[in-house]
């Protein structure tokens, strides 16, 4: 029988149904827990006036031992798709590195860490694509997380989907580290 009120209580947490594992601290120079992106970080490729695409500075500290790797995803579970949107998508961090400078998340790649990769976010380019919930949708929240992994490396052809980077993190996920912030756009 499927337990409903589980199902209620569960909404859109990404992280409900999966294995509970270590959380870690993560922060940002650019944006705090529970505040509303800067404009920077809005999306000027998708039309918000004054939006830049440059993704967030972002650090983080105490990840569990036997971290050998990290990913970096930045979700945004109120988009009208059904599905959500990826904003940004990074894996194969190595463990030393443990901070992301603003602006790293350029479509080249080329201010992530050597034998890092990004994959395309939902508007079909590489790189940080910033906010742009539609005007008058109301708040969206915008999940920042940090995924310390126990493999070096995962495996992913360069084409691969938001869902299959998802699949191979999560099976490797040994901690995990988030922050929420916002982004709403008025009428």
């Amino acid at each position: 029988m499927v337990d409903i009120q589980e199902l209620e209580r569960i909404g859109n947490d990404k992280f409900a149904r999966l294995e509970e594992v270590p959380e870690f601290t993560v922060t940002s120079n650019t944006v705090s827990q529970g505040q509303e992106w800067p404009i920077a970080q809005y999306s000027g490729a998708m039309g918000v006036p004054g939006g830049r695409d440059i993704s967030p500075h972002l650090a983080w500290a105490g990840a569990p031992e036997g971290t050998k790797s990290y990913a970096v995803t930045i979700f945004d579970p109120d988009a009208p798709t059904g599905s959500g949107f990826w904003h940004w998508s990074v894996g194969n961090i190595p463990a030393d590195v443990t901070e992301l400078a603003e602006n790293a998340g350029v479509a080249d790649g080329s201010g992530l860490p050597e034998g890092a990769f990004q994959l395309n976010h939902d508007g079909g380019g590489r790189g940080f694509i910033g906010a742009a919930p539609p005007a008058g949708h109301g708040a969206h929240r915008y999940i920042i997380t940090i995924h310390a992994l126990g493999v070096e490396k995962l495996d992913i052809p360069d084409d691969a989907s938001n869902a299959f980077f998802g699949f191979n993190r999560f099976g490797n996920t040994v901690g995990r580290a988030s922050l929420t912030v916002y982004g709403i756009i008025e009428d």
